[in-house]
């Protein structure tokens, strides 16, 4: 409980300066310019929010190098969060005749210039963590990150594309990486 109260205590200070210096007509620092920019959602979350609304989609997956795809549908619902600051995303589906339910947490951080996604889904306990770029001339964002192999216990490498097509249809491919 403390350090609940801790964090809540830093986030309304954080949060509260920027307003309380318009407010008071007071001179905005560095500092405080600084801040106000790192929170203020911009371009790259107008990116995000394109996915916003009901999506179906067609999932094509190879169990294992050289073998016949598994296919599948499913449905996802995307929803900005937190201001416009994050897009959080609900999917579900059957994959290989299994219920499949998952969340995304997508999100751009305006100080490291970096995308960043997370994913969790009922097939599994661990998280898929990774971060990414955008490419403005091909319209994709390049992710790359780790995942756990459920059968070593260990990291694997995962890198994943998202590619925005048009305001109605994007593409994702998403693979582990062999090697270093």
């Amino acid at each position: 409980m403390k350090m609940f109260s801790l964090f809540a205590a830093l986030g309304i200070l954080f949060f509260s300066v920027p307003s309380f210096a318009q407010e008071t007509n007071q001179e905005i620092t560095p500092e405080m310019k600084m801040w106000m920019d790192y929170m203020a959602p911009g371009d790259m979350h107008k990116l995000l929010a394109k996915s916003v609304g009901e999506w179906k989609g067609k999932i094509t997956m190879w169990m294992a190098p050289n073998t016949d795809p598994v296919t599948s549908e499913g449905t996802a619902v995307y929803e900005m969060i937190l201001g416009g600051r994050y897009l959080q995303s609900k999917h579900s589906g059957v994959f290989n005749g299994m219920p499949m339910d998952g969340l995304g947490l997508d999100a751009y951080d305006n100080a490291k210039k970096t995308f960043y996604s997370i994913w969790i889904d009922n097939f599994g306990t661990g998280v898929m963590q990774m971060a990414g770029k955008y490419d403005a001339a091909t319209k994709t964002i390049t992710y790359t990150g780790t995942s756990v192999d459920p059968m070593t216990g260990q990291d694997v490498k995962v890198r994943e594309t998202i590619k925005f097509v048009d305001d109605n249809h994007s593409e994702m491919e998403m693979y582990m990486i062999d090697g270093d």
